[in-house]
């Protein structure tokens, strides 16, 4: 959030920086005019070594406060980009005094130190120093934390660094997305702080989330992105399904089942609500409807699974040869043996999506009365709103399917008693990806983090 005191500390900051750089050049000025009888008074001195003290400080603390606002990695942020404006605000500043030094601070015909080439060198390596340690110290500070830069805005401004002008426009552009970050991240961070009390996502029976076809359940690269944390700081308990990442839903479904009842020894809860991604979400069903986990499954919900499955899968199994097939599905297993797949099948988790063996499926698969379904997708409204491979395959998708997600088409998303479909106006629409928080994107009209915690406070409302 900004507020006038933070702009007002930049201010002073650079005001600071400025003295620091200018004070000697400012008395030795006034002394050559005649105005002071010492060209550096010790009052001048002092306030020398002050400022300089004062720029150690604001380089640790750009905004001259230590008061906690937001999390330490977004107060990190924010003094990083406190530091990169202050360093575009005095670099300005000082490049227009010395232009001005050079027009009126040598009088014709006299031997002054403006004429000393020792005093240029001193005015330019101190002010080389001093903004060449502001600058780095926030960039570092910049990258090091912020999310929403990501791979493409860093690799951008390494590479457009040394490029006049151009370099300019993309700093101040990093700036202005980080800048957006800060303030995004503070609101959430104080929203979470008022309703902290209220335990919004303290659901009954623990939520299980489960992750879709070719990921698992990692500790440092989680499949559901920011999306944990936020549901724990509202006071959710979690599990994760840590079923393979690529096998056939009956598999799938077994391992599921399993979980599900391991959890319950563990914890002593009688059942637990799924929330279940893409592929997941098929796993999830044939657990409760074939592998008797219905009496320990409290609600099924499941986001951009292809219940119907994908037209544009069948197609492809049955235009590409099966030699090809083959060749891919035996690479994708020995690398999915390497993540931790015991017995990964790349060709039955892909055929198991097929709109053929879906409408199989679902007439073998009545939904239990125990459980309460309902189910959430996604609509992109370009192929340029998702991120690679998913432009890509939207419009072929689109093609087949309709309305999609870039994998999964609306109609198959629907299941149980509500469905709620999501996207946002204009070009961007919103990915399978999205919906997991897969790139850690902040997207404009679209708060992923907040729509699972009122999902999850949602089933906490209906006594689940």
């Amino acid at each position: 959030m900004k507020t006038p005191f933070k702009a007002l500390a930049k201010v002073l900051s650079a005001l600071i920086i400025l003295l620091a750089l200018n004070i000697r050049s400012v008395c030795t000025f006034l002394f050559y005019a005649g105005r002071i009888e010492t060209r550096f008074p010790s009052a001048c001195t002092a306030a020398e070594i002050i400022c300089y003290i004062l720029i150690l400080y604001i380089n640790f603390f750009p905004t001259l406060t230590v008061r906690k606002v937001s999390t330490t990695r977004n107060k990190i942020l924010e003094d990083g980009i406190a530091l990169l404006q202050i360093f575009l605000f005095t670099t300005a500043v000082e490049i227009v005094c010395c232009i001005a030094m050079l027009i009126i601070g040598l009088p014709a015909g006299e031997d002054t130190a403006f004429s000393h080439p020792f005093f240029w060198l001193r005015q330019f390596g101190l002010a080389f120093l001093i903004e060449f340690i502001l600058f780095w110290n926030g960039i570092l500070r910049v990258y090091v934390t912020s999310v929403q830069l990501g791979i493409k805005w860093r690799v951008i401004g390494a590479a457009c660094g040394l490029i006049p002008i151009v370099h300019l426009y993309v700093l101040c552009r990093i700036i202005r997305i980080a800048g957006n970050e800060v303030i995004y991240e503070n609101e959430k961070y104080l929203l979470n702080q008022v309703r902290a009390e209220n335990q919004e996502c303290r659901t009954k029976y623990p939520v299980l989330l489960v992750h879709g076809v070719f990921f698992r359940d990692f500790r440092f690269f989680n499949y559901w992105g920011r999306i944990p944390a936020e549901l724990k700081r509202n006071g959710a308990v979690l599990f994760y399904g840590s079923q393979q990442s690529a096998a056939s839903v009956a598999d799938c479904g077994e391992e599921l089942a399993a979980r599900i009842r391991q959890i319950r020894e563990e914890t002593g809860c009688d059942k637990v609500n799924i929330i279940a991604h893409s592929k997941g979400g098929l796993d999830s069903r044939y657990a409760i409807s074939k592998c008797g986990a219905a009496p320990y499954v409290a609600s099924l919900t499941t986001i951009n699974t292809p219940h119907r499955g994908c037209i544009f899968a069948d197609y492809l199994l049955d235009k590409i040869p099966d030699s090809v097939c083959n060749k891919v599905s035996s690479k994708y297993n020995a690398a999915l043996t390497l993540l931790g797949d015991t017995k990964p099948d790349f060709m039955e988790a892909v055929q198991d999506l097929t709109a053929s063996a879906c409408t199989g499926r679902n007439e073998v698969l009545p939904d239990s009365p125990q459980v309460y379904y309902q189910s959430v997708g996604s609509r992109m409204n370009a192929a340029c709103s998702g991120r690679f491979p998913l432009n890509m395959s939207y419009p072929m998708v689109k093609h087949f399917d309709g309305a999609n997600d870039g994998l999964v088409s609306v109609d198959s998303m629907k299941w149980g008693s509500r469905f709620t479909c999501l996207t946002v106006p204009g070009g961007r629409g919103i990915s399978h990806g999205d919906m997991i928080d897969l790139n850690r994107e902040n997207i404009a009209g679209f708060d992923v983090r907040e729509f699972y915690v009122n999902l999850v406070h949602e089933l906490k409302e209906r006594g689940l």
